[in-house]
Order: C-alpha cells, then structure tokens, then sequence
C-alpha cells in the first residue's frame, strides 16, 4: 500500500522551469524603477521565494519600492512571463501514473493562485491536481507553512504521515518541517545540494523519474533521508 495518499507539488523548479519569464520580469521591474539590472544567471535566487521576500533581501528594497517592484513585474508576468516557461520531461507522466494510483495531487505554490492556474492550464495539466493553491494577490498567505496548512485543514481526516510535500527549494522543505509532514527535495530545479540537505528533507530525488519512483515503487518508507542522502552530509 502505498504510505501517501495526498501529494503537494510545487510549481516553479519542480514541475516546470519558469526561469526565462521570472528573471525577464525581474529585469523589467529594475529597469522600470532604475536601478541596475543583472544577468538572467544573477537573478536565479528569485526562483522559488514569494516575491516580497526575494526583492526585499536581493534588492534591498523597503517596503514601498518593494510593492512598487512587483507591480512591475506583474505587469510584465500576466502579459508574457507566466508563458516563458517549460514544464520538465516526464511530469505529464509522473502526473498520470499518481491518478491511476488513486493519489490525490495538489499544487502548493508560493506564486499567486491565479497565476499558478493559468500556468497549469497553460500545460494542460491542470487537470491531474484536486486543488491549486498558492498566495493571494495581495501577498498573504505566502508562505510554504501558511499554504501546506491551509492545504491539511482541507482534509482534516487524513493523519500528517499521509502527506508528502515536493520542492527544489528550502522554503518548501521548512514548510513541511515546521507543519510535520514528509517532503521531498528534488535537486533538478534552482535550490543547490547544500540548501537541500541543511534542511534534512526526508528523500532527495535527482530527476522526475526518482520522484516516481519514490512515490510509486516503493510501499513503506523504509528508505528514509538516512538511506537517501551521501555520507558525506553533516547530519
């Protein structure tokens, strides 16, 4: 049988490869408000965190130039980013093999529910997933512990151990900790190795294919983050 009966995906470094359209919106909101804009490769760190965060600790950008930053960058996001976008080899499939397996998905995103939902319907997969949830427009509920509760209150039934939560990045992996429930740390997308391992997720996967594999083909949990995980980690 298999130990998870609702799955949490995040969207951005973990079904899809959104860099293109983030870091050229990141781009256009700098040079609207006239600051220096880096390179596509500087502003990876914007892949993944809520918005109010990554300008705010990247830009050093108080809380009104912070606003008025990711006004620019919606304006540029709605119109042409959200689609500058690639979903990763094997998702539609991992996708599918889950709904045969009578497994709920769920999206949990720290990007505004609105966008994640044109995006998924973008890819046609908007189908395989129960429920998209992610931020509200005006910057609540933005964080991946806000968003994953939100998401176990809908099934009060269920037991924590019953939910996993995928992610590239720490946010997602803390967001699980912090609510009790088992994650997965996927290293194909933006987090390094070493943001992945510091926060201890439960299994690494390498590729979408090891993400089925840890989902689908195995039925306990005996191969933990102890078994997952180089030797050489500090933990």
């Amino acid at each position: 049988m298999n130990p998870y009966k609702i799955v949490l995906f995040d969207l951005d470094g973990t079904l899809s490869d959104p860099k293109a359209g983030i870091t050229k919106s990141v781009q256009y909101a700098l040079e609207k408000m006239n600051k220096a804009v880096p390179d596509e490769e500087e502003l990876e760190p914007f892949i993944g965190p809520p918005l109010h965060v990554s300008f705010s600790e990247y830009c050093s950008f108080n809380e009104w130039q912070t606003q008025r930053a990711i006004d620019y960058y919606r304006e540029r996001f709605k119109r042409a980013g959200m689609y500058e976008n690639e979903l990763y080899a094997d998702v539609p499939h991992l996708l599918h093999t889950l709904n045969d397996q009578r497994i709920k998905l769920i999206v949990a995103t720290s990007k505004p529910t609105v966008f994640a939902e044109k995006i998924l319907k973008y890819f046609s997969i908007d189908h395989y997933f129960e429920f998209i949830v992610g931020s509200h427009l005006d910057g609540s509920r933005s964080s991946k512990a806000e968003i994953i509760q939100f998401i176990l209150d809908c099934y009060p039934d269920c037991e924590l151990d019953e939910f996993v939560m995928i992610g590239d990045r720490e946010h997602d992996l803390i967001g699980a900790n912090q609510i009790g429930i088992d994650s997965i740390a996927v290293t194909y997308g933006y987090g390094s190795f070493e943001e992945l391992t510091a926060c201890h997720p439960t299994y690494l996967a390498e590729s979408v294919e090891e993400v089925k594999e840890i989902l689908v083909g195995r039925s306990n949990k005996q191969e933990r983050k102890g078994d997952m995980l180089d030797e050489s980690c500090p933990f």
